[in-house]
């Protein structure tokens, strides 16, 4: 007999898990089975877990972590900070749109690769709707503010506006112009 634990989402859009049982032999499933303790706690077949944030998205490899689902690696700290094996450190910059090429160029002079800016979707995938405080996980972002990030994308309707993400509540706006000084995350492609 094995068992697997199935993830799922609910009627509420609340992570769920049911443990299943399958026979060895020919794999056939059986009916949904429960620890004894979920089964005195909870009294159900179906129950709601935490799923933990970005679970077998993303591989930490250091200073960098690399995202399965949209193909990239993120630098693991916002600019102006220093990966020291254990968490980010320093004080992250602001910096206006016009200042990007600068940094671009000096994170691959010194980081090696084709860094950029993400795009909208690239950084929106980093929200943690259910993540307490600063709407991105920190264990694998460490020390993120909860304030808007710059995208490499521009806004059509406002003349000069770039779309930001904000970690603060996981919205994205698309008002800022180009001079205002925002916090930065770099990307390059795998």
């Amino acid at each position: 007999m094995t068992s697997s634990l199935i993830y799922g989402k609910n009627e509420n859009n609340r992570t769920s898990a049911i443990l299943l049982a399958a026979d060895r032999e020919t794999g056939l499933a059986h009916k949904p089975i429960l620890s004894q303790l979920a089964i005195l706690a909870l009294g159900m077949a179906v129950f709601c877990l935490p799923k933990p944030a970005f679970a077998g998205t993303y591989i930490d490899k250091g200073m960098v972590v690399i995202d399965l689902e949209n193909g990239i690696e993120w630098l693991k700290c916002s600019i102006g900070q220093q990966w020291d094996e254990k968490n980010c450190i320093g004080d992250i910059l602001r910096l206006p749109q016009e200042a990007m090429g600068q940094v671009v160029a000096q994170a691959n002079e010194k980081l090696g690769g084709k860094w950029r800016l993400p795009s909208r979707k690239e950084l929106e995938s980093l929200v943690c709707e259910e993540c307490e405080g600063v709407k991105i996980a920190a264990e694998t972002f460490p020390n993120t503010v909860g304030e808007p990030y710059w995208t490499g994308e521009t806004n059509s309707f406002p003349p000069n506006a770039y779309w930001s993400v904000n970690f603060y509540n996981g919205n994205s706006f698309g008002r800022f112009p180009g001079y205002k000084e925002l916090a930065v995350r770099l990307v390059r492609d795998r």
